[in-house]
């Protein structure tokens, strides 16, 4: 039997505020290699990768931090989603659902989502803490919104018990890779797209 080619995709985005280059492979061992400038979200989107199995290379050659991080954890969203909607192709032969909770000490969240086509977020966290190191924590309902938003999938977050923010955001990365994990599963006992509808 052939060895199944890896789902893989890079996709760079230069704009006047930032300048990325994003290479993800599904079928990776959950390796990063990330220098955004921003110390937290390096680790958030090492810990993704480490949880998804994804491996996750970004370059980032510019980027306005002198502003703030809006920009470049925006843009990390748009081009971690497009780069997901392009290694996974039609989707054929993927479970498409996946879901997780996950505890972090005193903080409890659940990630679910649908590799549907029909790009949707529901966010649901009041973070106390308005940061975490040199991250912004409202940023992170952006960076999950251009995720959903451009690999075209239906995203809920939830931080069902709260604490520690940092322990909050963190578990939703993680979680968020976990699902995923399931979700861009090879499901053996489906061979075409995972829809009745015949396309997703």
């Amino acid at each position: 039997m052939s060895e199944r080619k890896q789902r893989r995709a890079m996709i760079s985005r230069c704009t006047g505020e930032t300048d990325l280059v994003l290479t993800i492979n599904i079928d990776g061992t959950g390796q990063a290699s990330v220098a955004t400038g921003i110390g937290f979200f390096d680790h958030m989107l090492t810990l993704f990768a480490y949880h998804s199995g994804c491996d996750l290379e970004l370059e980032v050659k510019s980027a306005d931090l002198i502003v703030d991080g809006h920009h470049l954890v925006e843009d990390t969203g748009i081009v971690m989603g497009q780069a997901l909607a392009e290694a996974l192709g039609d989707k054929a032969g993927i479970y498409r659902y996946g879901s997780m909770y996950l505890p972090m000490d005193e903080t409890l969240v659940r990630v679910v989502l649908d590799l549907s086509g029909r790009p949707f977020l529901v966010f649901k966290a009041d973070f106390k803490a308005p940061m975490c190191g040199d991250f912004d924590t409202q940023l992170t309902e952006e960076f999950f919104r251009a995720v959903a938003f451009n690999s075209r999938m239906t995203l809920h977050t939830e931080v069902l018990t709260e604490g520690n923010t940092h322990h909050e955001v963190e578990a939703l990365f993680k979680a968020f890779g976990r699902a995923l994990r399931q979700a861009v599963g090879r499901d053996e006992a489906i061979t075409g797209i995972p829809s009745t509808k015949g396309l997703l």
